[in-house]
């Protein structure tokens, strides 16, 4: 999947899983804040953003592991894991 692709679907992903209705995928930035001051998303929004991503890349996320909170900062630190986690993302 080319990374334009996959920043796409990830867009898509956070839209459809979250019930965002007054928001489109092409609207969020690629790299803009999701949490907090941008598009404002809390702790519940990323369990089941978490579980979405699971399911749709089939990822192991820790959520123990200190780094997570890094990866969900945006949704390109979100293809950023992705990639790392699948060599065919």
């Amino acid at each position: 999947m080319e990374r334009k692709e996959l920043e796409d679907s990830i867009k898509e992903l956070i839209v459809n899983s979250l019930d965002l209705e007054d928001v489109e995928p092409s609207d969020i930035v690629t790299d803009a804040p999701l949490f907090k001051e941008g598009l404002g998303l809390d702790s519940i929004d990323s369990l089941e953003l978490g579980i979405a991503l699971k399911r749709k890349f089939n990822l192991n996320i820790k959520g123990d592991d200190p780094a997570v909170r890094k990866h969900f900062y945006s949704v390109k630190t979100l293809a950023d894991f992705i990639e790392s986690q699948t060599p065919n993302a």
